[in-house]
């Protein structure tokens, strides 16, 4: 590097920063809507703590993290004398704002009927992520060595399926006109391909299109996005200044739940580290070379920050930098989208988006997402390794089903205990067999899929350490079990302890017997098969 290129000033705004700064900005605004919607319509928290507590700490934890990444991007681009660096996309952890949701808030909003504890059990999440983001930037080379991402990515297309996907689903055909519309959009947009006029991204095209279509139908009496006039009045009464105030109790309160919150937060947390570290390295083969410990520590420090002030949603670097610098982002579209979402979740601007667009035409880019991480797992993964996906899936499907068995007999005043565990059965629904392997859904998927893949790969003694790993686990309460306790379901954990001895016998005799004792490899199989 010459000294002129060392005191060379990289410029903060080039043209093809706007384009970059209107899809990632849209981007952003659309990930902000749909949390919004989550907090509103799915846990019911009031306006008084959504825009006056939880949005402006969400704004600042955005502001902090594009920014930060733009002054990573202009002190590499300072270093190397390049103008061509660009920014990473960072922002809220699009799959861990319904993990959140859907997996931690909700089921202590069930269990507490209280939304603040919901909302404070987030936060106490987040602040244990937090942790294990910071401490991932030292140990993600060893963590990805030895974790088959058939595993990790497994557990998460369960979650993808069950709570993220069919709900969504499920109310789109509710409003068919503008929930299938949108996702027509969509689809054609990011699945076909197919550029919107102006370049406009398919998210956008698709929100305009539901929300017209919704304000449309106020004027035929049909109602179908359940807008007024009253509510935009309502939301205009929201424009004011709210700056996030420490929740630093709330968050500590949190830790009551904390037996429930690690059996995801860890797990997810590792998640996070191979994400981040992917992301990474798509920036590397695009020509920006940004330091994975560093980004890794950035994304924790942020998140705690964010959470400490109300955020119970964690940062995270995206997926896109090779689209965003194609499109011709450098620097300074990644600074100035963070301050527009200062400006709107400051300044209460959602409010008023959220009066105007419709919920359902949200709910398409929900369903969209779970089908992406659900796929995701099928195409990051070596084909033979699929089983080990669907492994992963399983204990995420069972605490789906466990819970929708409780919510229903809730809503009819019962209980699956008060019903009997026994009549359901004789019924069909299994509920205890549901609960015990839906207990601890994430990390236990994340146990049966290694042992799948290392069973796969002919790995026997990883697969018998990965089992052992499992009773202890499920002895403690981690996985298969309703909270953290010695003890807890001590048969599946014997059961854990018989398939590690069955799998270190294999391994030994498969030694001793050579290679004639192994069965043929998946692909030969696979092969006679299509013969």
């Amino acid at each position: 590097m010459t000294s002129a290129a060392a005191a060379a000033k990289p410029a903060l705004w080039v043209p093809g920063d706007l384009n970059a700064f209107f899809g990632f900005g849209t981007n952003i605004i659309v990930n902000i809507l749909t949390l919004t919607g989550l907090l509103r319509y799915v846990l019911k928290m009031p306006d008084a703590l959504v825009f006056g507590r939880i949005l402006p700490a969400v704004g600042l934890m955005l502001f902090l993290s594009t920014t930060y990444y733009a002054w990573l991007a202009y002190r590499l681009a300072q270093r190397t004398g390049r103008t061509d660096v660009c920014a990473l996309p960072s922002g809220i952890s699009v799959p861990h704002m319904f993990i959140v949701t859907f997996v931690i808030m909700m089921p202590i909003l069930h269990a507490t009927n209280d939304p603040v504890q919901a909302w404070e059990a987030g936060l106490t999440w987040v602040f244990v992520q937090s942790f294990v983001l910071m401490a991932g930037g030292f140990l993600a080379p060893w963590i990805r060595k030895i974790t088959p991402r058939a595993a990790l990515l497994g557990s998460l297309a369960g979650i993808s399926i069950t709570f993220i996907s069919m709900s969504p689903a499920a109310q789109m055909v509710q409003t068919p006109v503008i929930g299938l519309t949108c996702f027509a959009i969509i689809l054609v947009g990011w699945f076909g391909g197919l550029r919107y006029p102006m370049g406009l991204p398919a998210g956008l095209v698709a929100l305009g299109v539901g929300t017209a279509i919704a304000w449309a139908s106020n004027g035929f009496g049909l109602n179908y996005g359940h807008l007024s006039g009253g509510a935009v009045s309502n939301a205009l009464t929201t424009f004011g200044f709210e700056i996030p105030l420490p929740a630093i109790g709330h968050t500590f309160a949190g830790f009551k739940f904390l037996g429930i919150l690690l059996v995801t937060a860890v797990p997810f947390g590792l998640y996070d580290l191979v994400e981040a570290m992917d992301n990474v390295e798509s920036a590397a083969a695009a020509g920006d070379h940004f330091p994975t410990t560093r980004v890794l520590t950035a994304d924790g420090v942020i998140s705690l920050i964010g959470c400490l002030m109300g955020n119970p949603f964690i940062n995270a670097v995206y997926i896109g930098h090779p689209g965003w610098k194609a499109m011709g982002g450098r620097i300074g579209y990644s600074a100035a989208t963070g301050v527009m979402v200062l400006i709107l979740s400051w300044f209460g601007v959602v409010a008023l988006l959220s009066a105007i667009v419709p919920i359902v035409a949200i709910l398409p880019i929900l369903l969209y997402i779970g089908m992406l991480i659900g796929s995701q797992a099928f195409q990051e993964t070596p084909k033979s390794h699929a089983p080990a996906v669907i492994m992963a899936m399983i204990p995420q499907i069972a605490a789906w089903g466990k819970t929708l068995i409780e919510n229903a007999l809730g809503a009819a005043g019962s209980n699956p205990e008060a019903v009997g565990i026994d009549k359901l059965a004789q019924n069909g629904v299994l509920y205890h067999g549901l609960a015990v392997l839906g207990g601890g859904p994430t990390l236990a998927g994340v146990v049966l899929g290694a042992i799948t893949v290392f069973l796969i790969e002919r790995q026997f003694t990883r697969a018998a350490v990965t089992a052992a790993v499992g009773a202890v686990l499920t002895f403690f309460g981690f996985i298969h079990g309703e909270a953290i306790g010695i003890g807890s379901s001590p048969e599946v954990a014997a059961s854990y302890l018989g398939v590690a001895l069955i799998t270190y016998a294999a391994g030994r005799y498969a030694l001793s017997a050579g290679a004639s004792a192994l069965m043929p490899q998946p692909s030969h199989l696979g092969a006679e098969a299509a013969e």
